[in-house]
């Protein structure tokens, strides 16, 4: 908008340039000379101009060639002289016809530079603009006061049903029904009779137990002495000795037992171990009746803790 105002000012500005140019070259060719002191100056043309604007008309409309008109025409009074002709103009002609008499042709008309209200360059108001980023969080507060509690809620649905509570069971008898004598080194007791296996947690070829609940265990062992021999025996918990079975040699043969309970791990093994020969040791059994028998059953699994 300022391009196209700059515009406008230069077109008129050219214009009143060429009408001024004009007027000067027509006024030259056909006015006579006129002193140079009457012609009135830049300063006293603007402010004559400023001068007349409100009171008369912009456009000059002359009745009759002033300059030209015999009636109006000064007396001459020349002065003869060896080197030029002196003129004396008299009867000056009024100041608005006076400011224009070099024209000598009806003064230019003026054009008021048009206004331009700025307000209307005002554009439509932008869309809003992206958010911008979060700043720096503040520092924590201190914690308020704890608020009144609030009122109990309704009672929520019933869940599901659980899940039937899982049992374990470990048991195991066995039984053996022939006699064992020491020799010199470690003896097994091996088993050859099965009253009670509960997943085959006892091993019949290796003659031992497997833990595979862990948990709280009860064992018992019930042999028959040899009159006249000793009996030495051990409840063994792995490699580990845990109680004896003892009987002294005796001119008659009794039953004799031993019981424990245990907190078995996972893959623990539980055993029956006869002592080695260094005296003569032995159990008593005659090969049709069960006289020695191993037991163990589990108490409380430890899942239940």
């Amino acid at each position: 908008m300022q391009s196209n105002m700059n515009i406008h000012l230069a077109v008129l500005l050219t214009i009143e340039v060429s009408l001024f140019l004009s007027c000067v070259g027509g006024f030259l060719s056909r006015n006579p000379l006129v002193p140079e002191t009457e012609l009135p100056s830049n300063e006293q043309k603007g402010q004559e101009r400023y001068d007349d604007f409100g009171t008369e008309s912009d456009t000059y409309e002359p009745k009759e060639d002033f300059l030209h008109a015999e009636s109006n025409q000064p007396e001459i009074k020349a002065v003869v002289s060896e080197t030029a002709q002196c003129v004396q103009c008299c009867d000056r002609p009024p100041r608005r016809r006076q400011r224009y008499h070099y024209y000598n042709e009806d003064p230019p008309e003026f054009q008021a530079i048009p206004q331009i209200n700025l307000t209307i360059l005002k554009g439509e108001k932008g869309d809003k603009g992206p958010r911008g980023s979060y700043g720096k969080d503040g520092k924590v507060g201190h914690p308020g006061l704890r608020g009144p509690a609030g009122a109990k809620g309704s009672k929520g649905n019933p869940g599901r049903f659980g899940e039937p509570c899982k049992m374990y069971y470990a048991a195991f008898s066995v039984g053996r029904k022939k006699e064992l004598h020491s020799n010199n080194y470690f003896q097994t007791l091996v088993f050859d009779t099965v009253y009670v296996n509960l997943y085959d947690q006892f091993n019949m070829f290796t003659n031992k137990f497997y833990c595979s609940i862990p948990g709280i265990y009860h064992f018992s062992l019930n042999v028959h002495t040899w009159n006249q021999k000793e009996t030495y025996m051990h409840i063994m918990k792995n490699e580990e000795e845990v109680v004896i079975l003892y009987a002294q040699p005796s001119d008659r043969s009794i039953m004799q037992s031993q019981s424990i309970m245990m907190d078995l791990k996972h893959d623990d093994e539980v055993w029956i171990r006869l002592f080695k020969g260094e005296r003569e040791n032995a159990i008593f059994s005659d090969g049709f009746d069960t006289y020695i028998t191993f037991n163990g059953y589990l108490i409380k699994p430890n899942s239940e803790n």
